[in-house]
């Protein structure tokens, strides 16, 4: 995987975390609700970053061919 692609992937998932964090999402998930005592605008935003950051790791670490 050459440089080009790597940083097309992770332009692509820029925009993810743009997608994920924006109002229209986040909106969705503030509501009263608790999941496991946890409020599930928190846990949402907590998974979606955990969702980012592994998304990131697999393109940073993967060798090319």
């Amino acid at each position: 995987m050459g440089p080009d692609i790597k940083s097309q992937r992770l332009i692509a998932l820029f925009l993810l975390g743009c997608l994920f964090f924006g109002y229209p999402l986040l909106y969705l998930f503030n509501v009263g609700d608790t999941v496991l005592g946890i409020p599930l605008s928190f846990l949402y935003i907590f998974l979606a970053w955990a969702l980012l950051i592994f998304l990131m790791a697999l393109v940073a670490e993967r060798k090319g061919p």
